[in-house]
């Protein structure tokens, strides 16, 4: 074992390895920049290139990039207010209030020294995880993994703001939209309308951009300034660090957090980061700056989030069964290295297991490192004015969901859900809770049709149904005392849109969602049971949940527990729907000329009529978004959106 150990060790530290890992790493970087490309996007580009690779310089590489992602996703959640993979959404939640107020350098680098803890941390368990963890992992049926589902969902209770209510409606709205398409137990339609796009659901890439990004990008843009206002930026990334040392424990906690969701398969990395940040709203005695700016919030969130790669690896490699989309690709370039994952890996190819593990541990160092020096440089992108940053991050979040599926409906379901997450952001509807229902809907589902199918309904009394069970009724006791005591976190809005009292418009929304929710009980009725179980109940209880806030509202905005958001409508701006017609102008064009001379075009006429940009800047500027798409598209073998003008004329590329 001693001889392994060295012999491992020896392999890692040659620079044939590390000049690999660094190559990796800085793959993984400028791809995790990039919002909704994420780590399956990343591994498959380097893919092509293993043929003829020594299995231990591939590894490196591929384990090089794999580490950073969760990392460098941060920049556009705490700059932009961009989800920049499904693992940081939460960081998004009180990374961006940090960064408008000028606190971005502080929140990049806490969030980062979170993250190298946590894959640390992540890399030491996986360890000594090798070779005990097989009982544990098998102790996790399909009837555990929907009592899992259940927990997930209990981490509303801490994410609804003052009203419950108004929570539980938000998730239900998610859970909702979260269904659309076949079912999983017997692969009837529902909720698709006919359409051959929403056969397969909504992709969560569009979701998470639509409800975060786009009624952010319109908000900056209202404000006509910078992100951060007034206050110096590029500084505070040493304190950052020390916030982190100062909440050691919660790291280390939610970094086993972390590491036990990943290494159950089908759980992953899109649920982890909310129950971290459920985990620090509920243990702390001060919430009251959660959702406004408290660095807990990103401290949790990231360090959970890196120790699941860690996590993920341990199905992945002892069973072959991938703990996540970006493991199943990893999976698929370990059988193309010709190492079978298996039980065999935690004996006779422990090194390689110990290879991979640790060399995860020394990408996480070195990619942190990259990206804290960069932190105070790129903070300083709050600075600029808005209307300059803008259209690049619409032309990113565009291209990001066109990738989805490489349809145009990609687009179509992007604006859609960017007008839903202007409206739940103005009427104070709970986007995190919402977003939450989305990603734990159709594994729920299909967690519970094989938990039936496999142990009957008596799967509710299976021991470690019944202790997560207990565990999910602790967090919504703990959810609802929060909520009574007026202490729980305040994810929307503030207080600048307090002055109106007029509550029709926020009435007309509930309603809206009330039938939206009976729409879902009539699409179950016409299923068969299997298929109808999660719409009706979702679509009951959301309308339930509804009509005690409508009747709330009714009563008006104190009974309805949050501030009247609808001052936005009489602003004299003309609130967000102005600059959401540039949105809709832009992705018009593309319908009709593609997506390359749309970006020019839309660039050209954005920043000379509301950034009032000069010519030179002007054409300087869409040069370099033009430039950014070709290098990007090359890189990783992407496709432009396509438009009517190029089923009739041959058109080269990039124009095609």
């Amino acid at each position: 074992m001693i001889e392994l150990f060295f012999a491992t060790l020896g392999n890692l530290l040659t620079l044939q390895h590390m000049g690999y890992m660094l190559a990796g790493v800085s793959l993984g970087l400028v791809i995790g920049v990039l919002p909704g490309v994420g780590g399956i996007a990343g591994l498959s580009l380097l893919l092509p290139f293993l043929y003829g690779m020594d299995s231990t310089s591939a590894l490196a590489m591929l384990i090089g990039l794999l580490a950073i992602i969760p990392t460098a996703d941060t920049f556009t959640s705490i700059l932009m207010g961009i989800p920049g993979s499904s693992a940081s959404q939460a960081t998004v939640l009180d990374g961006f209030p940090l960064a408008k107020q000028g606190q971005a350098a502080r929140a990049l680098s806490a969030a980062f020294a979170a993250s190298m803890i946590g894959g640390l941390f992540g890399a030491l368990l996986l360890t000594f995880a090798v070779l005990i963890a097989a009982p544990i992992i098998l102790a996790f049926g399909t009837a555990e993994l929907f009592m899992l589902t259940l927990f997930g969902l209990s981490m509303v209770g801490v994410l609804s703001g003052a009203n419950m209510v108004k929570g539980i409606a938000s998730a239900c709205l998610g859970l909702g939209f979260g269904l659309v398409g076949a079912a999983p137990a017997t692969s009837e339609y529902r909720m698709d309308f006919g359409m051959l796009y929403l056969i397969d659901g909504i992709p969560l890439v569009t979701v998470a951009l639509g409800i975060f990004a786009l009624p952010e990008i319109l908000d900056l843009l209202r404000g006509g300034g910078s992100i951060a206002q007034g206050a110096q930026l590029g500084r505070g990334w040493f304190r950052g660090v020390r916030d982190t040392l100062a909440n050691i424990w919660l790291t280390l906690r939610c970094s086993g957090i972390g590491a036990l969701i990943g290494a159950i398969p089908g759980i992953g990395g899109s649920v982890v980061d909310w129950i971290a940040y459920g985990h620090v709203v509920q243990t702390s005695k001060d919430k009251s700056q959660f959702g406004k700016g408290d660095i807990r919030g990103v401290i949790a969130p990231e360090s959970a989030n890196n120790a699941t790669a860690a996590g993920a690896l341990l199905p992945t490699l002892l069973f072959g069964i991938p703990g996540s989309g970006s493991m199943a690709i990893f999976l698929a370039a370990m059988i193309l290295l010709g190492i079978q994952p298996g039980p065999g890996m935690a004996s006779n190819d422990l090194g390689i297991t110990y290879t991979i593990i640790w060399s995860l541990a020394i990408a996480n160092v070195i990619g942190t490192a990259m990206c804290i020096l960069l932190a105070p440089g790129i903070a300083k992108l709050t600075a600029v004015r808005y209307a300059l940053i803008a259209p690049f991050m619409i032309m990113v979040i565009c291209f990001a969901a066109f990738q989805a599926t490489r349809s145009f409906e990609d687009l179509m379901a992007l604006l859609v859900m960017g007008i839903l997450g202007i409206f739940l952001r103005r009427f104070g509807w709970s986007r995190p809770a919402f977003l939450i229902g989305f990603v734990l809907a159709l594994g729920g589902e299909r967690y519970l049709y094989q938990a039936v199918q496999f142990y009957g309904w008596g799967f509710v009394t299976r021991p470690l149904v019944l202790v997560i069970a207990a565990i999910t009724i602790i967090s919504i006791w703990a959810g609802l005392r929060g909520a009574k005591g007026g202490s729980s976190i305040h994810t929307e809005g503030s207080a600048e849109y307090s002055v109106a009292r007029n509550m029709t418009p926020q009435i007309i929304f509930s309603c809206v969602a009330l039938a939206g929710f009976g729409f879902a009980i009539q699409q179950g009725l016409g299923v068969s049971f299997l298929a109808q179980i999660f719409p009706i109940a979702v679509g009951i209880v959301g309308g339930i949940a509804t009509l005690l806030l409508l009747v709330q509202q009714v009563r008006g905005p104190v009974a309805a527990g949050s501030a009247n958001f609808d001052s936005e409508a009489q602003a004299r701006d003309g609130g967000p729907w102005r600059f959401l017609l540039w949105f809709l102008g832009f992705m018009g064009a593309i319908g009709l000329v593609g997506f390359f001379a749309s970006l020019i075009g839309f660039f050209m006429v954005f920043l000379r009529v509301v950034a009032r940009s000069s010519w030179v800047q002007a054409v300087a500027l869409t040069a370099g978004a033009a430039g950014l798409m070709l290098v990007l598209a090359n890189a990783l073998n992407l496709v432009f959106p396509g438009g009517l003008l190029q089923e009739y004329l041959d058109l080269p590329w990039p124009f095609r």
